[in-house]
């Protein structure tokens, strides 16, 4: 038996699948990633974007964060692709119990999914660091330079900058969620961002999948390893 014929006997079998996601799966809806060789990370720009992107930073320089930010953190245009719209039908079969992801887009909402535990936030929920009032993308796009609350205030994404912790209630559910699964399908991360990589610990079960083009520092903890694209494999199923 291949290594997807395998995991399909196994989403056969199982019916508390979680599955846990980094950028990669949504770079083949057009959305760079980080760290690969033509990622944000290997791009020039007058301070590095682990910089830009820091909590420090977007008090300091906000008019900088926001024109990188909407430069580059933005792909309000991208579709869901394969991977997104096949976890979808699998949590419609039952199949699939939360989907976890470190992506900040949206795409698997937008594919139909349910239940989406955002570790680090999402691009389309900001609000006002000064009256706490929540505002919609339309506030980031539509304002010249730095967008204002009508109080005043600095409008900041929902999203998790270097500096910031994860969310606790996010963080909690989404361990309570691995806990309980049958079945563990993590792809699309190098697995090297922490405290987001270390929730596979969590799993016990006898039924780890990891789906990455690159290896992985816990590739030899895998029950099923598949070094390949999402699409290739979401494919298939």
């Amino acid at each position: 038996m291949d290594s997807v014929e395998q995991l399909k006997d196994w989403i056969d079998r199982c019916r508390h699948i979680v599955f846990f996601g980094g950028a990669g799966v949504s770079t083949e809806s057009g959305i760079p990633d980080f760290r690969s060789v033509d990622g944000l990370y290997h791009q020039k720009y007058d301070y590095p974007p682990e910089q830009i992107l820091s909590h420090s930073f977007f008090i300091k320089n906000p008019e900088y964060f926001y024109k990188f930010y909407k430069d580059k953190m933005l792909c309000l245009d991208a579709l869901p692709n394969i991977t997104h719209k096949k976890l979808a039908d699998l949590e419609t079969q039952g199949k699939i119990s939360a989907v976890i992801t470190q992506n900040i887009d949206g795409l698997h909402q937008k594919a139909g999914s349910k239940r989406v535990l955002e570790l680090h936030g999402s691009v389309h929920r900001n609000y006002c660091t000064k009256c706490g009032s929540f505002h919609d993308i339309n506030s980031i796009l539509e304002a010249p330079s730095v967008p204002r609350c009508d109080c005043g205030g600095l409008i900041k994404p929902d999203v998790v900058l270097y500096e910031e912790a994860l969310n606790e209630n996010v963080m909690n559910q989404a361990m309570e969620a691995i806990i309980s699964a049958d079945m563990l399908i993590v792809a699309g991360t190098s697995l090297s961002v922490y405290p987001a990589a270390g929730f596979i610990s969590y799993f016990k079960g006898s039924r780890l999948v990891l789906i990455n083009k690159s290896a992985t520092p816990y590739d030899s903890y895998a029950n099923l390893l598949l070094q390949c694209s999402l699409g290739e494999v979401f494919s298939k199923l």
